[in-house]
């Protein structure tokens, strides 16, 4: 006999998750980051890529494109030759970043803790590179 399922307390009436929902906006490799890089002003493509320089030009895109889709990055076409595209962050996308910023805060102060102390590496996995 197992243990009876008691009901969670929070917000039962909605019909879905809103930590879900927002997540599900962020949801794709370097969606974060994008977001991260417009908040200051808008971008074109070329300067996204340099801010982000691990990124592919086929991933970048990508995730503009989604972001526009998901309603929180702009595209605003610009009237020179050759043709170019700005893009910016809409208010949906603005107010994610309270949330950003805490998560970018946390990854400030992580790089400063194992710039003091190094992770140690697990035992199997140091056995396997060797050191």
């Amino acid at each position: 006999m197992g243990l009876q399922l008691r009901k969670t307390r929070v917000a039962e009436s909605l019909p879905a998750c809103p930590l879900t929902e927002t997540l599900a906006l962020l949801r794709g490799a370097w969606a974060p980051n994008v977001i991260w890089y417009l908040s200051a002003c808008p971008r074109r493509f070329g300067e996204l890529r340099h801010d982000i320089p691990r990124i592919s030009a086929r991933v970048l895109s990508a995730r503009l494109r989604e972001l526009e889709t998901r309603g929180l990055v702009t595209r605003r076409l610009l009237d020179t030759s050759p043709p170019s595209a700005e893009y910016a962050l809409t208010d949906l996308g603005r107010e994610l970043l309270p949330a950003i910023d805490a998560l970018a805060r946390v990854g400030h102060k992580l790089i400063r803790q194992w710039e003091k102390h190094p992770p140690r590496q697990p035992a199997a996995r140091a056995r396997a590179t060797g050191r």
